[in-house]
C-alpha cells in the first residue's frame, strides 16, 4: 500500500461508479496503471465489492434506530434469527460493552418503529431487555486520502 493505493480507494469510496480514464484524469496518473491497481487491490482484498449507498428517506424510511439488546447467550443464533425476520432490522452487530448485540433498524413512521421494538423485539424468546436510540441527525465522512508526512 502507497500514497497511490489509498488516493485511489479514497476516491473509489467517495464514487464506485467513476470510470477508469475518469479517475485517472482526477488524479493526474496513466489510467493504465490506476486499472492495474484497481485489480491488485481487488486481488489483495481491500477491495471488497462495489455497491451503491439508498437514499433510505427517499424511500419513506424516515426513522432509523439503534438497539442495543441483553439477550441470553445460549440462545444467540435462534435470536438473530428472528430478529432478521422483522422487516427492517438491517444489520445486527455483536458488540463488548454493556449491550450483547447493537440492531440497526428503519421503518416508515415513529410508530412503526415503537411496533418493532415493542411487539416483534420484546416477543422473542430470550431477549432480556433492550435500548432504543432513535438517529435525530447522521453526519458522515469519506475515507480521507492520507499524505505520508514526507510529502506533506
Amino acid at each position: 500500500m502507497d500514497e497511490l493505493d489509498l488516493q485511489i480507494l479514497s476516491e473509489l469510496s467517495n464514487d464506485a461508479s467513476i470510470s477508469v480514464p475518469r479517475l485517472s484524469k482526477k488524479i493526474n496518473v496513466n489510467s493504465s496503471v490506476v486499472y492495474s491497481r484497481i485489480k491488485r487491490l481487488v486481488k489483495l482484498k481491500l477491495i471488497e465489492r462495489y455497491t451503491i449507498v439508498v437514499n433510505d428517506s427517499e424511500l419513506g424510511y424516515k426513522i432509523k434506530a439503534l438497539t442495543g439488546i441483553n439477550m441470553d447467550s445460549k440462545q444467540r443464533d435462534h435470536i438473530i434469527e428472528e430478529l432478521f425476520k422483522i422487516d427492517g432490522v438491517r444489520e445486527i452487530a455483536e458488540v463488548t460493552g454493556r449491550f450483547d448485540i447493537l440492531v440497526t433498524m428503519y421503518a416508515k413512521s415513529l410508530d412503526q418503529m415503537h411496533k418493532m421494538v415493542s411487539e416483534k423485539i420484546g416477543s422473542i424468546e430470550g431477549i432480556q431487555s433492550s435500548e432504543s436510540f432513535i438517529e435525530m441527525k447522521s453526519r458522515g465522512k469519506a475515507m480521507p486520502y492520507m499524505q505520508s508526512k514526507d510529502s506533506v
